[in-house]
C-alpha cells in the first residue's frame, strides 16, 4: 500500500521500489481491493525479497518491522513504520491500515518539499 500510494501521490519524481524481508507469494487481495477504492490498482504487483542491493540504491529505507533482518548502512535515512499487518484482516481493518500509511506518505513528501500530486 505505501508504494502504490507514494507512487501515485508523487508521480515520477520518486523511484520508490518495494521489497519485504518474508515475502508471500501473492499481494492480499482485500489489500488490492481497498486501494482501488482509491483509484490505485495494485494488482500487478508481486512480493519481492529486500536485497541488499535495493537498500544501497535508495536514499529512504521505510520498514515495518523487520528488526534485523533489514541490513543497515550509512548514510542512509530508515524510517520504521509500526503499523498492524493486513494479513488476515476484513475490509474495515485494512482500510483504517490504508489511511494510516496514506498519512504517512502525505507526511514524506512534504519533508521533502513535495505535494500528493508530485509537485
Amino acid at each position: 500500500m505505501a508504494a502504490g500510494y507514494l507512487s501515485h501521490l508523487a508521480g515520477n519524481t520518486i523511484e520508490v521500489r518495494s521489497a519485504g524481508s518474508a515475502p508471500v507469494d501473492s499481494i492480499n487481495a482485500v489489500v488490492v481491493e481497498a486501494m482501488l477504492e482509491e483509484g490505485i490498482d495494485i494488482s500487478d504487483q508481486k512480493p519481492k525479497i529486500l536485497t541488499t542491493d535495493a537498500i544501497q540504491a535508495s536514499d529512504v529505507v521505510i520498514t515495518m518491522g523487520c528488526g534485523d533482518a533489514c541490513p543497515l548502512f550509512p548514510g542512509k535515512r530508515y524510517l520504521d513504520w509500526k503499523l498492524d499487518n493486513p494479513a488476515g484482516e476484513g475490509l474495515d481493518a485494512v482500510r483504517t491500515i490504508r489511511r494510516k500509511i496514506r498519512q504517512r506518505i502525505e507526511v514524506l513528501l512534504l519533508n521533502f518539499g513535495l505535494r500528493a500530486d508530485g509537485t
